[in-house]
């Protein structure tokens, strides 16, 4: 008899649905009902798209996802809730996952639905599949590129090396790089 398959659902690979980006893209400024689609793509070949619509005149703001899983066709809310930043303006928003009530900032695509990671069982991120064996080789081989990445950072668009005269801390944390 055949085992059960033991490839865990990677929560690196299922489509996702930032809050940062929602913002980023003007769709929780106050008072606005703001439609449109998201997109998602691997290789330039388009993957997936759901059409959403985000309410933040109602009383309680949502965003209403429209999309099909397989040819089932699915259209449900999920409440907004913004609370007060801690730094004494502004506010901060996260979704509220309809399964576990929980507030969170990025939504995963598991089971046909997008809820909080803790709304499903036997999920992983990578890091969590890998084995010590290829922890430890990913250890050893990182260093042989930890200078390569400073060099990129430091030859960013907007890095700053010095500052006021002086050179920065994340610029000689770079150049003090041991190989």
């Amino acid at each position: 008899m055949a085992r059960y398959t033991s490839f865990p659902t990677l929560y690196d690979e299922v489509k996702q649905i930032h809050l940062s980006k929602l913002k980023e893209w003007g769709y929780l400024e106050s008072g606005q009902i703001k439609s449109g689609t998201l997109s998602w793509s691997i290789n330039g070949q388009n993957t997936g798209s759901i059409s959403i619509q985000v309410n933040t005149v109602a009383d309680e703001p949502f965003l209403e996802l429209d999309y099909k899983s397989g040819d089932i066709p699915i259209n449900y809310q999920i409440k907004l809730v913004n609370i007060p930043s801690n730094l004494g303006f502004g506010t901060i928003w996260y979704f509220l996952c309809p399964k576990t009530q929980k507030r969170c900032r990025i939504l995963y695509l598991v089971e046909g639905y997008f809820y909080h990671r803790e709304a499903s069982k036997g999920c992983y991120y990578e890091q969590q599949i890998q084995s010590k064996h290829w922890r430890r080789l990913k250890a050893l081989f990182d260093d042989s590129f930890k200078v390569e990445r400073a060099y990129e950072q430091i030859h960013q668009k907007y890095f700053k090396s010095y500052y006021n005269g002086k050179p920065t801390k994340k610029y000689l944390r770079f150049m003090n790089l041991n190989v």
